[in-house]
Protein backbone atom coordinates (compact mmCIF):
# COMPACT_ATOMS: atom_id res chain seq x y z
CA UNK A 1 0.00 0.00 0.00
CA UNK A 2 1.30 3.37 -1.01
CA UNK A 3 1.86 6.35 1.31
CA UNK A 4 -0.86 7.66 -0.42
CA UNK A 5 -3.81 5.34 0.33
CA UNK A 6 -2.12 4.32 3.89
CA UNK A 7 -3.27 8.39 4.37
CA UNK A 8 -6.30 7.68 2.35
CA UNK A 9 -7.89 4.47 4.79
CA UNK A 10 -6.17 6.27 8.08
CA UNK A 11 -8.40 9.41 7.37
CA UNK A 12 -11.20 7.39 6.57
CA UNK A 13 -10.97 5.44 9.98
CA UNK A 14 -10.60 8.98 11.89
CA UNK A 15 -13.80 10.17 10.48
CA UNK A 16 -15.24 6.70 11.46
CA UNK A 17 -13.87 6.87 14.68
CA UNK A 18 -15.00 10.51 15.67
CA UNK A 19 -18.21 10.06 14.31
CA UNK A 20 -18.80 7.34 16.57
CA UNK A 21 -16.87 8.90 19.23
CA UNK A 22 -19.58 11.76 18.85
CA UNK A 23 -22.41 9.82 19.33
CA UNK A 24 -21.54 8.16 22.35
CA UNK A 25 -20.64 11.72 23.67
CA UNK A 26 -24.15 13.03 24.09
CA UNK A 27 -25.58 10.02 25.92
CA UNK A 28 -22.45 10.02 28.23
CA UNK A 29 -22.90 13.86 28.43
CA UNK A 30 -26.59 13.70 29.66
CA UNK A 31 -26.42 10.27 32.33
CA UNK A 32 -23.83 13.00 34.34
CA UNK A 33 -25.47 15.63 33.74
CA UNK A 34 -28.69 13.54 34.86
CA UNK A 35 -27.04 12.33 37.76
CA UNK A 36 -25.35 15.84 39.00
CA UNK A 37 -28.44 17.07 38.40
CA UNK A 38 -30.50 14.60 40.79
CA UNK A 39 -27.81 14.85 43.25
CA UNK A 40 -28.21 18.55 43.57
CA UNK A 41 -32.09 18.66 43.54
CA UNK A 42 -31.52 16.10 46.48
CA UNK A 43 -29.42 17.78 48.51
CA UNK A 44 -27.75 21.29 47.46
CA UNK A 45 -30.18 24.61 48.63
CA UNK A 46 -28.08 26.50 46.48
CA UNK A 47 -28.92 27.65 43.61
CA UNK A 48 -26.01 28.22 42.05
CA UNK A 49 -25.01 24.68 42.37
CA UNK A 50 -26.94 24.07 38.76
CA UNK A 51 -23.65 25.51 37.40
CA UNK A 52 -22.15 22.56 37.92
CA UNK A 53 -24.23 20.56 35.39
CA UNK A 54 -24.03 23.05 32.94
CA UNK A 55 -20.21 22.94 32.79
CA UNK A 56 -20.96 19.69 32.15
CA UNK A 57 -23.34 20.19 29.42
CA UNK A 58 -20.99 22.76 27.99
CA UNK A 59 -18.01 20.10 28.18
CA UNK A 60 -19.77 17.88 26.16
CA UNK A 61 -21.02 19.79 23.91
CA UNK A 62 -17.43 21.39 23.17
CA UNK A 63 -16.33 17.75 22.87
CA UNK A 64 -18.74 16.86 20.66
CA UNK A 65 -18.41 19.81 18.41
CA UNK A 66 -14.63 19.19 18.36
CA UNK A 67 -15.22 16.01 16.84
CA UNK A 68 -17.95 16.62 14.40
CA UNK A 69 -15.62 20.32 13.05
CA UNK A 70 -12.41 17.81 12.95
CA UNK A 71 -14.37 15.44 10.59
CA UNK A 72 -15.88 18.10 8.45
CA UNK A 73 -12.44 19.01 8.20
CA UNK A 74 -11.08 15.53 7.08
CA UNK A 75 -13.73 15.45 5.07
CA UNK A 76 -13.21 18.29 2.86
CA UNK A 77 -9.45 16.97 2.50
CA UNK A 78 -10.40 13.93 1.05
CA UNK A 79 -12.79 14.97 -1.31
CA UNK A 80 -10.20 17.65 -2.54
CA UNK A 81 -7.17 15.99 -2.79
CA UNK A 82 -8.57 12.68 -3.04
CA UNK A 83 -11.75 12.21 -5.07
CA UNK A 84 -11.16 15.07 -7.50
CA UNK A 85 -9.58 13.18 -9.97
CA UNK A 86 -8.27 9.48 -8.19
CA UNK A 87 -9.86 6.42 -8.72
CA UNK A 88 -11.05 6.19 -5.17
CA UNK A 89 -14.41 5.84 -3.54
CA UNK A 90 -16.43 9.30 -3.97
CA UNK A 91 -17.81 9.03 -0.57
CA UNK A 92 -17.15 12.65 0.73
CA UNK A 93 -18.44 13.85 -2.88
CA UNK A 94 -21.47 12.65 -2.96
CA UNK A 95 -22.87 12.99 0.15
CA UNK A 96 -21.89 16.58 0.31
CA UNK A 97 -24.49 16.60 -2.87
CA UNK A 98 -27.33 14.32 -1.64
CA UNK A 99 -27.15 16.14 2.36
CA UNK A 100 -28.90 19.55 1.05
CA UNK A 101 -31.79 17.93 -0.74
CA UNK A 102 -33.40 16.61 2.47
CA UNK A 103 -35.09 19.73 4.07
CA UNK A 104 -35.68 19.23 7.31
CA UNK A 105 -34.84 15.23 7.15
CA UNK A 106 -31.22 15.84 7.90
CA UNK A 107 -30.17 14.96 11.48
CA UNK A 108 -28.31 17.30 13.82
CA UNK A 109 -24.86 16.08 14.19
CA UNK A 110 -24.09 18.42 17.54
CA UNK A 111 -27.28 17.88 19.00
CA UNK A 112 -27.99 20.85 19.65
CA UNK A 113 -31.72 20.60 20.08
CA UNK A 114 -30.89 17.90 22.79
CA UNK A 115 -28.20 19.85 24.79
CA UNK A 116 -30.62 23.24 24.61
CA UNK A 117 -33.03 21.20 26.25
CA UNK A 118 -31.24 20.09 28.91
CA UNK A 119 -29.39 23.61 29.39
CA UNK A 120 -33.47 25.24 29.97
CA UNK A 121 -34.34 21.83 32.48
CA UNK A 122 -30.90 23.16 33.84
CA UNK A 123 -31.94 26.48 34.35
CA UNK A 124 -35.39 25.80 35.84
CA UNK A 125 -33.19 23.49 38.19
CA UNK A 126 -31.72 26.92 39.82
CA UNK A 127 -34.74 28.41 39.75
CA UNK A 128 -36.17 26.12 41.52
CA UNK A 129 -34.06 26.55 44.61
CA UNK A 130 -35.62 30.18 44.90
CA UNK A 131 -32.30 32.27 44.08
CA UNK A 132 -31.41 35.84 45.16
CA UNK A 133 -31.29 38.45 42.40
CA UNK A 134 -28.20 38.24 41.63
CA UNK A 135 -27.79 34.33 41.96
CA UNK A 136 -30.43 34.64 39.19
CA UNK A 137 -28.94 37.41 37.16
CA UNK A 138 -25.59 35.12 37.18
CA UNK A 139 -27.71 31.55 36.53
CA UNK A 140 -29.36 33.37 33.56
CA UNK A 141 -26.92 35.03 31.80
CA UNK A 142 -24.23 32.01 31.80
CA UNK A 143 -27.08 29.84 30.52
CA UNK A 144 -27.96 32.66 27.94
CA UNK A 145 -24.21 32.84 26.83
CA UNK A 146 -24.52 28.60 26.73
CA UNK A 147 -27.41 28.91 24.50
CA UNK A 148 -25.81 31.46 22.12
CA UNK A 149 -22.69 29.47 21.85
CA UNK A 150 -25.34 26.26 20.90
CA UNK A 151 -26.92 28.46 18.35
CA UNK A 152 -23.71 29.73 16.81
CA UNK A 153 -21.98 26.37 16.69
CA UNK A 154 -24.95 25.34 14.49
CA UNK A 155 -25.32 28.27 12.34
CA UNK A 156 -20.74 27.53 11.49
CA UNK A 157 -21.61 23.54 11.19
CA UNK A 158 -24.07 24.34 8.84
CA UNK A 159 -21.55 26.68 6.66
CA UNK A 160 -18.52 24.86 6.91
CA UNK A 161 -18.86 22.29 4.04
CA UNK A 162 -18.92 25.48 1.76
CA UNK A 163 -16.32 27.39 2.88
CA UNK A 164 -14.09 24.31 4.01
CA UNK A 165 -14.21 23.02 0.26
CA UNK A 166 -13.21 26.18 -1.39
CA UNK A 167 -10.30 26.99 0.93
CA UNK A 168 -9.41 23.62 0.16
CA UNK A 169 -9.61 24.26 -3.35
CA UNK A 170 -7.71 27.28 -3.66
CA UNK A 171 -5.16 25.91 -1.08
CA UNK A 172 -4.59 22.88 -3.78
CA UNK A 173 -5.06 25.23 -6.69
CA UNK A 174 -1.85 27.28 -5.15
CA UNK A 175 0.26 24.38 -3.93
CA UNK A 176 0.03 23.17 -8.17
CA UNK A 177 0.89 26.64 -9.17
CA UNK A 178 3.85 27.09 -6.76
CA UNK A 179 5.56 23.38 -8.69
Amino acid sequence: MSLSETEYAVLRQTIATRGTTRAILLPVTAIGWGAITLAILLVSPHPVASLVGLTVLAGGFEAIHGLHVGVERIGRYLQVYYEADRDTPKWETTAMTVGPSLPGGGTDPLFTAIVGAAALVNLAVGILNRPTPIELILLALLHVGFLIRIVRCRIAAARQRAVELESYRALRVNQHDDH
